[in-house]
């Protein structure tokens, strides 16, 4: 997601910025753009790069190319941003094949009937993953990802409600959908983009940190155009109860006649559930459910491929309204779209075809069995240490789900089949003993300090209604191997450990660092010290965790 930025006027920035001595020196000849390696120009020392304004002459390429790599460097390292649901790894051929195609654009279906082709088998193979009942037309598309896709489905059930409402002769200035405080953003901002009113409902440590159904029960009535119910929470990895949710809209409609139906959020877990022996915990979370009407998931998440592809289906195309759809004639042929944009990288798409021709069902069971048995790791070594406790619970066994201090960690569960189902995410906390012996250490630190090892693990609190519980949390992507776990698991340990022989006065260093220049002056966000001062607090709906 793009942030909004200001426009710099570079004159000023040149007077404010620093005194460096190049901007003093006159023209010399030491200019001139000839250079033995990108350190021998100009730029290396006497001249900047511009910043802030395309520059009246260009640069050697391997220079600007060398100092943007170094520049660079500055970043994460991809494998050890721990934050992060997107995949930063793919099999080389893979790569191969996005970098082969990359200058293919989806929109140009004439063009490129071969993708097109690989599209479409895509849509197929995944609505057969989820569920599609014999006798229906599933129908759906790409998009850039989860974000795009949840706003084409919250779109088309809203549009099926005002359609129905007006043949009905009842108003329809009035929609609302529900949701959990733990939505994604993607979710709220569906609502607030498309004016419908979000009922975000409290989720509460008794609802196990998601949607609610006893608050469903109670907030839904005529208006209600949906329920977004999500299949792996970005706080804790938690299921939603889709089936749960599905019954209650079955006995409200019985007793008032509404028909109300399901969205599922499936950015990560919609391509877990369907491979792994847990699936959804048993009860039914798909297209196998009648009230679920349309599915989502990320290309770019759990179907192992780089950012920049989503996933949208319908169960079956009378659910998606034909006032949505465009038939477009562009580019020498005829095509039908319903998506928010229209050119899009194509090399994404192939490279999912690919995955899931290459991997095969087994090959993806594997995958994601093997980052739920890490997280289960990681969470008993965590809680083993007494220094912690899980706030997540893929690690506890089938049925269990509350923290016992001093009870056995469960070992013996051979698949995920024996533990609760969710996500493969870690999320933790200091445990009560922790904060009563060292009450002067904040769990922040633990973050920063970890940051100085280049891993990115984020520490932030619960949503509304539980905000005063903040969580670090950890992903378990595919990438995450037994030895990289080994080495998370030390330095967890070692990084606790200072702080828990650090004066308070000490720990006042373990800060962020301070923002660049771009930060400050040009991002209209804040820096997490500084959250308390945004307009819009936690405590005002939907709280945006890292994803």
């Amino acid at each position: 997601m793009a942030g909004l930025a200001r426009h710099v006027d570079p004159d000023e920035l040149v007077k404010t910025l620093h005194d460096h001595p190049a901007h003093h020196v006159g023209h010399r000849a030491a200019r001139a753009v000839s250079h033995t390696t990108p350190y021998s120009t100009r730029y290396a020392a006497s001249t900047e790069l511009s910043k802030f304004r395309i520059p009246h002459d260009g640069a050697p390429a391997d220079a600007v190319h060398q100092l943007l790599k170094d520049e660079l460097d500055l970043d994460g390292r991809p494998n050890l941003n721990l934050a992060s649901f997107v995949g930063t790894y793919m099999e080389e051929h893979g790569e191969k094949l996005m970098i082969e195609n990359l200058s293919k654009n989806l929109s140009d279906a004439d063009e490129y009937p071969a993708m097109m082709n690989m599209h479409a088998r895509c849509v197929s193979i995944l609505a057969d993953l989820w569920g599609v009942q014999k006798g229906e037309k599933a129908i759906g598309s790409a998009t850039t990802g989860s974000s795009e896709a949840i706003h084409l489905g919250g779109l088309a059930m809203k549009r099926r409600w005002q359609e129905k409402r007006q043949k009905e002769g009842k108003d329809t200035t009035k929609p609302n959908i529900l949701m959990g405080a733990n939505a994604q953003v993607a979710l709220e901002k569906f609502a607030r983009y498309f004016e419908v009113e979000a009922r975000i409902l409290p989720v509460s440590a008794k609802s196990r940190y998601r949607l609610d159904p006893d608050l469903v029960k109670k907030n839904i009535d005529e208006n209600t155009i949906g329920v977004f119910v999500i299949l792996g929470s970005t706080y804790t990895g938690h299921y939603e109860p889709v089936e749960e949710i599905s019954n209650i809209l079955d006995d409200y409609e019985k007793e008032t006649g509404v028909d109300i139906p399901i969205h599922v959020d499936g950015a990560s877990g919609a391509f877990i559930a369907p491979f792994t022996y847990a699936q959804a915990g048993g009860p039914k979370w798909n297209f196998e459910l009648p009230r679920v009407k349309s599915i989502n998931t990320s290309g770019h998440k759990f179907g192992l491929v780089y950012a920049g592809v989503g996933w949208i289906i319908w169960r079956d195309e009378s659910y998606l309204p034909k006032h949505l759809v465009f038939e477009l004639h562009y580019l020498g042929g005829t095509e039908e779209s319903y998506t928010l944009n229209f050119s899009r990288p194509g090399g994404q798409i192939i490279a999912q075809y690919y995955n899931l021709i290459h991997l095969g069902f087994t090959g993806y069971r594997q995958i994601m069995e093997n980052a739920l048995a890490n997280a289960r790791l990681l969470s008993r070594a965590l809680e083993a240490t007494g220094w912690y406790q899980c706030v997540s619970d893929i690690h506890r066994k089938k049925g269990d789900y509350v923290f016992e201090k001093g009870k056995e960690a469960f070992k013996e569960g051979g698949t995920s089949a024996d533990y609760n189902s969710g996500i493969p995410v870690v999320a933790f906390r200091f445990s009560e003993d922790f904060n009563k012996d060292y009450p002067h250490v904040k769990q922040v630190s633990v973050s920063n300090l970890l940051r100085a090892k280049q891993y990115i693990i984020p520490n932030y609190p619960l949503p509304p209604n539980e905000d005063n519980t903040e969580i670090l949390r950890v992903v378990v992507r595919e990438s995450m191997s037994m030895d990289l776990l080994d080495r998370l698991i030390s330095d967890i340990c070692d990084v606790t450990e200072t702080l828990m022989h650090t004066d308070v006065v000490d720990l006042a260093a373990w800060q962020p660092a301070s923002a660049s220049f771009e930060k400050q002056h040009l991002s209209r966000g804040l820096e997490s010290r500084n959250r308390h001062e945004a307009k819009q607090p936690m405590s005002e709906g939907v709280h945006r965790s890292v994803c």
